[in-house]
């Protein structure tokens, strides 16, 4: 088999959908016919896509890798002949933008204006998920960035639609002079008696998936700060010793802070785009997602902790 953009488009359509089933609906397929197509797919590519579970599909760490790839090359050939428009020939189109807490979005907006000069774009931040849901089943918001966790997945309406644009693990940082400094790889039991510095609730799962996670290692934090701030304030506390926090896999450490895997892999998080269905058309979308997934792919080339986990992690998981 020879790989074409329509096989792409069904791995889309598939992780869009979270269901073989409800992807070949929305395809115009039978299911079998799907199921058939993705079995061809990933013959291909010589590893499983995506696993099965009881509500249907969950891309696999490699799945993840190739969809992000699949996103930007779909982008890029729905833009192969399009001229731009000569200069004033066109009125700027709005843009209303937020973002959750995510590393993404800075180097998305860089190459969004660079791909849609034409846009009027204006951005704002608002942390938790279920509040974006609602600004854009609202209209205040035409599309966004947001956060979910496996099996709790974000939900909405059908005037808003959602791309996932990665999952990633979720590290942990610890100062530099910590007892575990040493590891290449943290157990979270091991962090039952460290201080913790958690964002507040999300409206999405968070804190939830991380308390669950200690049940499942066998504690419950011994104490816990409640911190939503800049980076560098977090971090700054992190490396004077006074506790340690969850952070995004991508985190560029400073002097003094330290950026581990943990053992297992117990937590993960996934950002998706979000975006009122009558207020993006495929243009603008398509560039949204590619522009974050390429933005993504950026952060992870700054990120040694995180190759190295990747290159571990991934070769064992391909073989």
């Amino acid at each position: 088999m020879e790989l074409e953009l329509r096989h792409l488009r069904v791995l889309c359509a598939i992780a869009d959908a979270g269901s073989v089933g409800r992807a070949a609906s929305d395809l115009g397929y039978s299911q079998p016919a799907m199921s058939t197509q993705l079995q061809r797919i990933e013959q291909y590519f010589g590893h499983t896509l995506f696993e099965r579970n009881s509500s249907g599909v969950e891309l696999t760490r490699y799945g993840t890798e190739v969809l992000a790839q699949a996103r930007d090359v779909l982008a890029r050939a729905a833009a192969i002949g399009r001229r731009p428009a000569a200069d004033g020939a066109r009125t700027p189109r709005p843009l209303r933008l937020a973002a959750t807490n995510t590393p993404v979005l800075a180097g998305m907006l860089i190459r969004l204006r660079s791909r849609l000069p034409d846009l009027a774009l204006t951005v704002s931040s608002v942390y938790p998920s279920s509040e974006i849901v609602e600004l854009l089943e609202q209209g205040e918001l035409d599309a966004a960035v947001a956060a979910d966790y496996p099996g709790l997945e974000l939900r909405h309406s059908a005037a808003v639609a959602h791309r996932g644009i990665v999952t990633e693990p979720s590290f942990v940082a610890l100062p530099a002079g910590h007892r575990l400094r040493h590891c290449r790889e943290v157990a979270l039991a091991d962090l039952a008696d460290d201080a913790w510095f958690l964002t507040p609730d999300d409206g999405a799962g968070w804190p939830g998936v991380f308390y669950a996670a200690c049940r499942a290692a066998g504690f419950t934090p011994a104490a816990v700060h409640e911190f939503l701030g800049d980076q560098q304030q977090l971090q700054n506390m992190i490396g004077e010793g006074i506790g340690v926090s969850i952070v995004q896999a991508t985190l560029r450490p400073i002097p003094g802070v330290l950026v581990r895997p943990l053992i297992g892999t117990p937590l993960w998080c996934r950002y998706v785009l979000a975006w009122r269905r009558e207020s993006l058309d495929d243009e603008v979308g398509d560039t949204l997602f590619a522009s974050a997934a390429a933005a993504y792919r950026a952060l992870i080339a700054q990120s040694p902790h995180f190759r190295t986990w990747a290159a571990r992690t991934w070769s064992v998981a391909r073989r």
